[in-house]
């Protein structure tokens, strides 16, 4: 499964994470499959606040079509995330769904923002036995993992959390509006290889 890495202070990391974002819808998404994107995490933890930070700029920001769930007000966590799926399918039948959540990691890679397709399993770094979702995912490594990991998400900085979700939200932002633009001018005429050279 490839896996695209950019750090949180790469100054191009909002446009570059944005493309990556728009090369998986085009080569993914069905003709009117809706998009959602699931924002997991609490606000119980600051370093797994991640997601619902993210969503709740996203409801700040513009991100039509997209639709956005998690935020601070309504988190999709542990305790309610199979209700919540549930919910999705549901009111979705099919949905496009990009799952986001936090995660641990190395010290090296700590601070980057990583894309991939297949399903997130989120709670793996904590050792919680939750449903994997989405068909693409993004993590924001927040810190160092591999031992006490519910202590060190607790102890996380909210510096590095706060300048993930910004970037991360504004490359999801940028991406809506790349995808619209994408179906507008592209849909009917071309494939992924005419937006990867514009």
């Amino acid at each position: 499964m490839e896996k695209h890495k950019i750090h949180v202070d790469d100054p191009l990391v909002v446009d570059k994470l944005s493309r990556l974002l728009v090369r998986q819808l085009v080569d993914l998404v069905l003709p009117g499959q809706p998009i959602l994107i699931l924002c997991i995490g609490t606000d119980r933890s600051t370093g797994d606040a991640l997601g619902p930070l993210i969503g709740t700029l996203l409801s700040q920001k513009p991100c039509q079509p997209f639709w956005i769930l998690g935020t601070l007000e309504e988190p999709v966590h542990a305790a309610n995330l199979a209700e919540k799926l549930q919910h999705i399918y549901k009111t979705w039948p099919n949905p496009f769904v990009i799952a986001i959540d936090a995660s641990l990691g190395n010290l090296d890679s700590v601070g980057h923002i990583t894309l991939a397709r297949g399903p997130l399993k989120p709670g793996a770094g904590v050792n919680k036995n939750l449903p994997p979702v989405g068909q693409i995912h993004l993590t924001g490594i927040v810190n160092v993992g591999g031992f006490m990991e519910y202590f060190v998400l607790q102890n996380t900085r909210l510096f590095v959390v706060m300048k993930m979700a910004q970037a991360i939200s504004s490359a999801l932002s940028l991406a809506s509006r790349l995808w619209v633009n994408f179906q507008d001018k592209y849909r009917n005429t071309s494939s992924s290889s005419t937006w990867e050279k514009s």
